[in-house]
C-alpha cells in the first residue's frame, strides 16, 4: 500500500488508505446493498482485516461476523455504515467509542429529505467530530481505492472490472458519477480511485480531491461538482496540483445566472455563481470541461501529453471535410492554425502525392495506405514548423491497416519532439486498445479531439503563468472605514482607494451652487449628485457631462439637485461632487465583491452604462497579482477593443492592470467589513487608467 501524504490530524488516510474495514449492518446476501462490499473486497483480493458486524449471523462469506462493533478484536480505520438512517447516530456512536478513524454511511434519509433530515444529519456528524472520525456521507455510494482494493461501495460499476488508472475522480453525484466512470471503463481508461461525497455532511469534494492527488500513482485530478462550500480550499488544492504537476479538470453544472443577488453595484449584479467560480477556476490552473464526455477526454489527454508550448495547431488529415470542421472548431476556441512555413510545404511536397494538399490542414489522401511512411513523415514535418506546437492526426476505419499503423504511431512517439493526439474516427478496437497500451491519446471524433487540446493548451498557459509568477505584492493596511452598513460617502471612498494606489479623478464636494462654480480644477468638468441614496446617479438623472464654465456649473447644480429630489424626494442629498474630466477613450468597469464561496473577487470588464446588458466581465479570487490581471483582460470576449478601434489610440494594459491588482489587494485586506465596491467607469487609454466613478457598500460587522 502507497502512503497518501496526510496531515497528523485530518483522518483521511483511514478513510481512502484503511488497514481494516468494518461493515455495519452487513448482509449475507452479497447481492444486497450491504452485502456488496465484502463481495467487492473478497474479489479484489483487499489485504486488510474486514468485520462484518450484524447481530443476526455468525459467519458472512467465511468471515466471522460480530454483534456489535465492541466485539471487534483489532482496531478498525474505516467503517461502511448501511443501517436504516434511524440506526445512524448508535452506529457512528459505537465506532468513535471504538476509534475508528472515518466512517462511509451509505444510509439516506438525511439532509437531502428536508429540514427533520438536515437535523438528524447534523446530530451525526457532531457525533463524528466528538469522536474525531472523519464522515463520508450520508447518502452516498461510497469510494473505490482501486491501487489497493479497497470497495467501501453498493455502486453497480463495481460489479465490473475496475481496473487502476492514473485518474483520480472525484464526484458530488453518485448516479452521475457511476455513469462517468462506465464511461472511462468503455474506453479503457482507469480510474484509481472514484469518491462520492455524498451529502457532505463532513469530508466534501476539496477534502476528498486534496490526498487523492498526493498519491504518486495518481497523474490528473477530475471532477464533478454540482455546489461549491469551500472556495478558499479548491484554491488551495489547485495551488499543491501545480506545485505536484498534476493537472485538475472539473465539470460543473449551473452555469446560468439564477443564483445572482440584487446587488447595490454592478459587480454584485454580474457576479453569477458560476461566473465567479468559472473565473477562479481558470485563476488556479484548473481546466473546466462541459460535459462528461469532455471531461474524460481531457483526463485521458492530460494523463498522456505534455502541454504544448503554444496555441499553434497543425492538422494531418486524410479527409479534406474533416480538416476544415476541426479547424472552424480551432478558430472557435482561440487556437491558431496557422500557414505552414516554406520549409515545412518543401518538406510536405517531397512526402505527398501530386494530388495532396500541403497547406493546414495537411490531406495525405488515402495513398498513405499504400505507403504508411508518407503520414508518418508529414506529421514529423509540420511539427518541425517553429508555428506549430501540437499536432492532430485524423483517420477513419482502416480495419485492414492496423497493425503498420500502430506501427506508425510508436515510430511518431518515438520520434516527434512536441506532442500529437490522434483522431480514429469509427476505428477498429484492436487500434485503439494498442494506441492507448502505448500512451498516445486517441479520439473517435474531430471536434472533441479540438475540444480537448484546447484544454490542453490553456493547461499549459496556467501553468506557464503560474511558474513566471513572482512572490505577491503585500496588502496595505486595511482602511479606516466608518460608520456602519451601506453606501459610504463618496471622497471618504476616495481617500481610502487613493492610499491604497487606485488611480481616481481628482474630485472636490460641494455644498451649493457658488462653491460649485468656485473649484478651479480646469474645465471641463464633470458634476454628480452625491446621495447615500442614489448609488445610481445615471439612473436619477443626477450626472452632467462637459461643464465648460461656471454659469454652467451653477445650471448644472440646480438641475441635478431637481432630478435628485423628483427622482427621490426623500433622498439625503450631501451636495455635488464637481470633477476634473478624465482622459482616456475605453471604458472599463473593474469592481469587488465578497462572495459566499470565494470570499472576495474582483471583477474586471468593458463598462460604461450598457454593463448589465454585455456582461463581458471576469472574475478572480482577490488579490491577483499584476500578471494574473492582464489574464483577466485577455479573457474578456471584447479584449480587442483594448487594441484600439475606428481610429481610436489603444489601452496601455500594463496601466491596467497595475489598477486591478491595486484594486483587489485593497479588496483583500478590508474583506471583513467590505461587501461591494464598483469603479465604473475607468477610463483606459494609452497613458494609463483613472476611475471617474466609484461606488462603496460596506457591511455593518465584520464577515464571518
Amino acid at each position: 500500500m502507497h502512503d497518501i501524504t496526510d496531515t497528523p490530524d485530518d483522518g483521511l488516510a483511514a478513510l481512502l488508505q484503511p488497514r481494516s474495514i468494518a461493515i455495519i449492518g452487513a448482509s449475507r446476501d452479497l447481492n444486497k446493498l450491504s452485502g456488496r462490499p465484502i463481495k467487492f473486497l473478497q474479489r479484489a483480493g483487499y489485504a486488510g482485516a474486514v468485520y462484518p458486524v450484524n447481530p443476526k449471523y455468525d459467519e458472512i462469506a467465511g468471515l466471522r461476523c460480530y454483534a456489535a462493533v465492541a466485539d471487534i478484536p483489532g482496531p478498525i480505520d474505516l467503517a461502511v455504515v448501511t443501517v436504516p438512517a434511524r440506526a445512524v447516530i448508535e452506529a457512528i456512536t459505537a465506532l468513535g467509542e471504538k476509534g475508528t478513524g472515518a466512517a462511509v454511511v451509505f444510509s439516506s434519509g438525511f439532509g437531502e429529505m428536508g429540514a427533520e433530515g438536515k437535523k438528524l444529519e447534523a446530530q451525526v456528524q457532531a457525533v463524528a467530530r466528538r469522536h474525531g472520525m472523519r464522515l463520508s456521507g450520508p447518502n452516498t455510494l461510497g469510494l473505490i481505492n482501486a491501487f489497493d482494493g479497497v470497495y467501501a461501495t453498493f455502486s453497480q460499476f463495481a460489479n465490473g472490472a475496475t481496473p487502476a488508472g492514473p485518474i483520480g475522480f472525484v464526484t458530488q453525484s453518485g448516479a452521475f458519477g457511476t455513469a462517468i466512470a462506465a464511461l472511462a471503463r468503455q474506453r479503457g481508461l482507469g480510474l484509481g480511485y472514484f469518491v462520492n461525497t455524498g451529502n457532505e455532511a463532513d469530508v466534501d469534494f476539496v477534502a476528498a480531491m486534496a490526498p487523492v492527488l498526493e498519491d504518486p500513482r495518481i497523474r490528473v485530478g477530475a471532477g464533478y461538482i454540482e455546489g461549491l462550500k469551500d472556495g478558499s480550499g479548491l484554491a488551495r488544492v489547485a495551488r499543491r496540483a501545480i506545485q505536484l504537476d498534476k493537472p485538475m479538470v472539473v465539470t460543473k453544472v449551473g452555469r446560468t445566472d439564477a443564483g445572482a443577488r440584487a446587488s447595490a453595484s454592478h459587480t454584485g449584479s454580474l457576479a453569477g455563481e458560476d461566473r465567479v467560480f468559472d473565473g477562479v477556476v481558470r485563476q488556479f490552473g484548473i481546466v473546466r470541461a462541459r460535459n462528461e464526455t469532455a471531461l474524460l477526454d481531457m483526463a485521458e489527454l492530460f494523463a498522456t501529453t505534455d502541454p504544448p508550448a503554444g496555441r499553434g495547431l497543425g492538422i494531418i488529415t486524410q479527409s479534406g471535410g474533416a480538416g476544415v470542421l476541426m479547424v472552424d472548431r480551432a478558430e472557435e476556441l482561440g487556437l491558431a492554425v496557422p500557414v505552414l512555413g516554406e520549409a515545412t510545404k518543401r518538406s510536405l511536397h517531397d512526402v505527398l502525392p501530386a494530388f495532396g494538399a500541403a497547406g493546414n490542414p495537411v490531406d495525405v489522401t488515402g495513398q498513405f495506405v499504400a505507403d504508411p511512411s508518407m503520414l508518418r513523415d508529414s506529421v514529423l514535418a509540420v511539427l518541425e514548423d517553429p508555428d506549430i506546437h501540437i499536432a492532430a492526426v485524423w483517420l477513419q476505419l482502416m480495419h485492414e491497416f492496423v497493425e503498420p499503423l500502430v506501427e506508425i504511431f510508436r515510430q511518431l512517439k518515438d520520434r516527434a519532439t512536441k506532442p500529437f493526439v490522434v483522431c480514429w474516427v469509427a476505428a477498429p478496437e484492436a487500434g485503439l486498445t494498442a494506441l492507448r497500451e502505448m500512451g498516445v491519446c486517441v479520439f473517435t471524433g474531430g471536434e472533441p479531439a479540438v475540444d480537448a487540446i484546447a484544454g490542453l493548451v490553456e493547461l499549459g498557459e496556467r501553468r506557464r503563468a503560474w511558474t513566471a509568477e513572482g512572490e505577491p505584492a503585500a496588502l496595505p493596511a486595511p482602511a479606516a472605514l466608518q460608520g456602519g452598513a451601506g453606501v459610504v460617502p463618496s471622497l471618504e471612498a476616495a481617500a481610502a482607494l487613493t492610499k491604497a494606489g487606485v488611480p481616481l479623478a481628482e474630485t472636490r464636494l460641494c455644498a451649493d451652487a457658488e462653491a460649485a462654480a468656485a473649484e478651479d480644477l480646469g474645465y471641463p468638468v464633470v458634476m454628480k449628485i452625491e446621495s447615500p441614496d442614489l448609488p445610481h446617479k445615471t439612473e436619477a438623472d443626477g450626472v452632467r457631462l462637459g461643464l465648460a464654465d461656471a454659469e454652467e456649473v451653477r445650471a448644472a447644480f440646480a438641475a441635478v439637485t431637481a432630478a435628485a429630489r423628483a427622482y427621490e424626494p426623500d433622498a439625503r442629498i450631501a451636495g455635488v461632487l464637481v470633477q476634473a474630466t478624465g482622459a482616456g477613450a475605453c471604458e472599463m468597469v473593474i469592481g469587488l465583491r465578497r462572495d459566499p464561496v470565494f470570499g472576495m473577487v474582483v471583477m474586471a470588464g468593458l463598462g460604461g452604462i450598457f454593463v448589465e446588458v454585455t456582461k463581458d466581465v471576469v472574475f478572480r479570487q482577490a488579490p491577483v497579482s499584476e500578471a494574473q490581471a492582464r489574464d483577466m483582460l485577455a479573457d474578456l470576449k471584447g479584449q480587442a477593443v483594448l487594441d484600439g478601434v475606428h481610429g481610436r489610440p489603444g489601452v496601455d494594459r500594463d496601466q491596467l492592470a497595475v489598477l486591478i491588482a491595486a484594486v483587489s489587494r485593497f479588496g483583500a485586506a478590508n474583506a471583513d467589513r467590505l461587501s461591494e465596491l464598483d469603479l465604473n467607469p475607468v477610463l483606459a487609454g494609452p497613458d494609463g487608467a483613472v476611475a471617474v466613478d466609484w461606488l462603496m457598500v460596506l457591511d455593518g460587522d465584520a464577515a464571518e
